[in-house]
C-alpha cells in the first residue's frame, strides 16, 4: 500500500491526503460506493517526486518532516497548499519556507530526539468502523509519516482476528477495544500474553439499534426473547448492553440471546430478521437508519457519558524490543486523536476515511456520525455533537470498571487484582508524559468516579462493586 501522504509537499498537483477527490489508483478503486441522498437540513520545489518503495529511512523522516512543517503552515488545509504552491512554483515556495523555517535544524533535532527508529516499516490493524478513526486517518493525512513511520493500515474483519494476528506477531499493533488487552493480558478468550494499552481511541460514539418492527416496543422490559448482537464478547458493547438490560430486569444471560456477530454484517442480520437489535460500532448504527431497517434507540452516552470504547494496543515485547519505534508510533496516535477531537476537522476526516480501503462508506453516513447532526430512525434529526469524541488519556478507573464486569458475568472467576491489571495494562502515566510533551492537557490523576446509568463507580471498592447487582454470575 502506498503512503501517498509521503509525496512531495511542495508540489502543487499532488495530494496528500486520500479524499474523495483524491486521483490516486487507490483512492481512485475506493469510490466505488453507493450513493446517497440524506435531504437532512443544514445544522446550525521543482524537485522530481521520490516514490516510497525508493525512499531509505532517512529520507523517509526528512520528507515527514518537510511535510509536518508545510502542513502546519497551512493548518493541514491541503486545498490552500496546493493553490499556494501552484501560483509560487515548488521551487520558489520551498526556498521561500526554507528561508524563515530551518528544516535542517529542525530534522536534525527531531532524530535527535527520537532516536533511530529499530523499525520503520510497520503493519498496524484496523476493523473498519469510526471508532478507529485516529487510526485509519493517521495514514493518509500524514501522521504516521511526521514520525518517520511507514505505516500500512490493514483492514480486518472482527476482533478475534485481530486478536490472533496480534498475538500471532503479523501486526505490530491494532486497533483494539479496550477490554481486549486487559483479556489477553489475564488469559481470558485466549492464552496470556502480555499487553498493552496506551492510548484510548473513542469515547462514546456507539448505539442500541432496534428493527424498525419493534418501534413500539422502548421498554427493555418488552425485550425478552429478543436476539442481540454484540462485535465482540470482550467489548464495551457485549458490557454495556449487558447492564443496560440487567439495570431494567432483563437477564443478559437467560431472557435474551446475545450473539457476536462482525460489525459489517450486522444490518444484514437485522434485515434477514437473525437480530431484533444489536449494540454496535458505527458506521453500522447510521448504517441501519440509513438503509431502514433500523433505528436509534439509545446513544450509548446515555447509559454512560464517556464510556472508553475501542483503543491502540500491542504487545509489551514490541514495545521492549522496539522502544523508539514504539515512541514514535505512540505520537503519531495521540497526535491523530487529538487531531480527530476538535469538530472542526470531523468533515475533513470524513472524506480522508471513507474510501473502499478505509470504511467504503458514504461520506455523509460517516458525517452523521462524527459530527452528531443525524437521523435517528424514528422520524427525528438529532443534534448531538459529543455522539462521539476522541480522548487518548487511558483512565485506571476505567480498565478497573471492565474487570469488574468481567468478573460480574463469569469471565473470569477467582480473586481478581483489579488495580494491578488496570495499571499493568493502561499505561496513563506514560501516554501523560507524551501528551504534555506534544502540548496537550494531561490530567492530574489517573482513577476518577464514574457514573453509569445514575449510579456512581468507586474504583476503590471494586471487588464489593462487582457483587453488588442482583443479575450477575460472581
Amino acid at each position: 500500500m502506498t503512503t501517498k501522504s509521503l509525496g512531495n509537499p511542495f508540489d502543487g498537483d499532488q495530494s496528500l491526503i486520500h479524499a474523495k477527490n483524491c486521483g490516486c489508483p487507490e483512492c481512485k478503486h475506493g469510490q466505488e460506493m453507493p450513493s446517497i441522498s440524506l435531504d437532512l437540513p443544514k445544522p446550525p520545489g521543482q524537485e522530481i517526486s521520490v516514490s516510497q518503495s525508493e525512499m531509505d529511512a532517512e529520507a523517509m523522516m526528512d520528507r515527514a518532516i518537510e511535510s509536518a512543517v508545510v502542513r502546519s503552515v497551512f493548518a493541514h488545509n491541503d486545498h490552500s497548499r496546493r493553490s499556494f504552491m501552484k501560483m509560487m512554483g515548488a521551487g520558489t515556495a520551498a526556498a521561500l519556507l526554507g528561508s524563515v523555517f530551518p528544516f535542517e535544524k529542525a530534522k536534525a533535532a527531531v532524530k535527535e530526539s527520537l532516536g533511530k527508529l529499530e523499525k520503520t516499516k510497520l503493519n498496524v490493524g484496523f476493523v473498519p468502523i469510526t471508532c478507529a478513526t485516529p487510526i485509519i486517518m493517521a495514514h493518509p493525512m500524514g501522521f504516521y509519516e511526521r514520525y518517520g513511520l511507514d505505516v500500512t493500515v490493514t483492514k480486518t474483519a472482527g476482533w478475534a482476528v485481530a486478536r490472533d494476528k496480534s498475538l500471532a506477531g503479523e501486526y505490530d499493533a491494532s486497533h483494539m477495544l479496550t477490554p481486549m488487552p486487559l483479556a489477553m493480558t489475564v488469559g481470558a478468550g485466549s492464552t496470556p500474553e502480555p499487553y498493552i494499552m496506551p492510548a484510548v481511541e473513542n469515547i462514546n460514539g456507539q448505539a442500541i439499534v432496534l428493527h424498525v418492527d419493534h418501534k413500539d416496543k422502548r421498554d427493555p422490559k418488552q425485550w425478552k426473547g429478543f436476539k442481540f448482537g454484540v462485535p465482540f464478547e470482550y467489548s464495551m458493547h457485549n458490557f454495556l448492553l449487558r447492564y443496560y438490560l440487567a439495570e431494567n430486569g432483563v437477564d443478559p444471560d437467560k431472557d435474551v440471546q446475545i450473539r457476536v456477530v462482525s460489525p459489517p454484517e450486522m444490518v444484514a442480520n437485522l434485515r434477514a430478521g437473525n437480530l431484533d437489535g444489536y449494540l454496535s460500532p458505527d458506521p453500522f448504527n447510521q448504517r441501519a437508519v440509513w438503509e431502514k431497517v433500523g433505528f436509534i434507540h439509545m446513544l450509548t452516552k446515555d447509559i454512560w457519558d464517556g464510556h472508553p470504547c475501542c483503543a491502540f494496543a500491542c504487545s509489551q515485547q514490541f514495545a521492549t524490543q522496539n522502544p523508539n519505534t514504539y515512541g514514535a508510533l505512540l505520537r503519531a496516535i495521540i497526535d491523530a486523536t487529538q487531531y480527530s477531537n476538535n469538530p472542526e476537522n470531523r468533515k475533513e476526516i470524513s472524506e480522508a476515511i471513507a474510501p473502499k480501503n478505509y470504511l467504503n462508506q458514504p461520506v455523509p453516513v460517516i458525517q452523521q456520525v462524527l459530527t452528531g447532526y443525524y437521523a435517528d430512525g424514528l422520524g427525528e434529526i438529532k443534534n448531538v455533537p459529543d455522539r462521539i469524541d476522541f480522548d487518548p488519556f487511558p483512565w485506571h478507573s476505567m480498565g478497573v470498571w471492565i474487570l469488574t464486569q468481567m468478573k460480574r458475568w463469569g469471565y473470569i472467576e477467582g480473586d481478581v487484582d483489579y488495580k494491578g491489571i488496570a495499571e499493568q495494562v493502561y499505561l496513563a502515566g506514560e501516554t501523560g508524559k507524551i501528551m504534555k510533551e506534544l502540548g496537550y492537557t494531561v490530567p492530574d490523576k489517573t482513577y476518577k468516579t464514574h457514573i453509569i446509568m445514575g449510579k456512581t463507580f468507586d474504583s476503590d471498592h471494586a471487588d464489593e462493586y462487582a457483587r453488588s447487582f442482583d443479575i450477575g454470575r460472581a
